[in-house]
């Protein structure tokens, strides 16, 4: 019964050897720019980016615009339209008139949501008229 008490101790102490093993590697990595003094997180010049993406995004330019005006068309449209504001307006009104009050909540939260898309999508579009201006500027994306 010894021998057993033995081979637990010695199960435990390597698993506690283990352990503190695995978590001095796990450390290596945080520490190991050699306290180059920059803050943690901060990248450093071996991790910068060689690439913006930058001829990606010119290329996908037409694209992306041609999605939020397709976007900001839906939310715009009127209450014939699926997905418009309008029509989610007005499906609120018919939940709150027929008593359905949980039903209106519901719809009264994804109103405010979409609300709220339609300003997002249009500083987006200012942006890309930004974005087409420094494309055409530096050729980027000419191999479409």
């Amino acid at each position: 019964m010894s021998a057993n008490r033995v081979s637990v101790s010695r199960r435990a102490a390597a698993l506690g050897a283990l352990a503190l093993a695995g978590s001095l590697l796990a450390a290596v990595p945080a520490h190991a720019d050699g306290g180059s003094g920059s803050p943690s997180g901060a990248p450093t010049a071996a991790t910068t980016p060689k690439n913006d993406g930058a001829k990606n995004i010119c290329k996908r330019l037409p694209t992306t615009e041609e999605r939020i005006t397709k976007a900001l068309n839906r939310l715009n449209g009127d209450a014939t339209v699926v997905g418009s504001v309008a029509r989610l307006q007005q499906r609120v009104t018919e939940a709150k008139a027929a008593g359905h009050a949980e039903i209106e909540t519901y719809l009264n939260n994804r109103l405010t949501v979409r609300k709220a898309l339609v300003p997002t999508l249009k500083a987006r579009q200012g942006d890309l008229k930004a974005v087409a201006t420094w494309c055409a500027a530096h050729n980027e994306g000419a191999g479409k």
